[in-house]
């Protein structure tokens, strides 16, 4: 599996490396993923998903079932 958020779905960006003199190389803006062991209630085990940062802060608030809901995630399978 890539570098890619389990649940927004979030992944690298190309972007340009801008030195002084204003010259442009390319390069890649990794999202920031964590490896988060989530509680899931339902379920009644821990979940481990590859996270990111944005979508933990959300968790917490959402709640792991309904954000896995709304992106279509089965939780059966992590």
């Amino acid at each position: 599996m890539g570098r890619k958020c389990a649940i927004t779905g979030k992944k690298a960006n190309n972007a340009f490396a801008v030195s002084h003199s204003h010259r442009r190389t390319k390069r890649l803006q990794e999202a920031n993923l964590q490896d988060k062991r989530v509680w899931w209630p339902q379920g009644n085990r821990y979940v481990k998903l590859r996270l990111s940062t944005k979508a933990i802060k959300t968790l917490e608030t959402k709640g792991i079932g309904a954000m896995a809901r709304e992106a279509g995630i089965n939780l059966n399978k992590f």
